[in-house]
């Protein structure tokens, strides 16, 4: 079994992934620029969190922490 601290992490990489594909979605389906706005923002937060998370996750392997 995962600990729990890395089992977050994994999760949170996994909703990134959902956010970008909302990001793609409602950026298709927008009607109006400020739509665009919200979602190139969603987009450009989910790349930023996930680099971060992933960050995380090497350092854990790095220390031994993950299993």
């Amino acid at each position: 079994m995962a600990k729990p601290f890395n089992e977050n992490l994994m999760r949170l990489i996994t909703l990134t992934r959902e956010m970008l594909a909302l990001s793609d979605e409602g950026d298709r389906d927008r009607n109006d620029d400020s739509c665009g706005i919200i979602y190139g923002i969603l987009r450009d937060v989910s790349y930023r969190i996930r680099k971060l998370a992933e960050e995380e996750c090497d350092r854990h392997k790095k220390t031994g922490k993950w299993d």
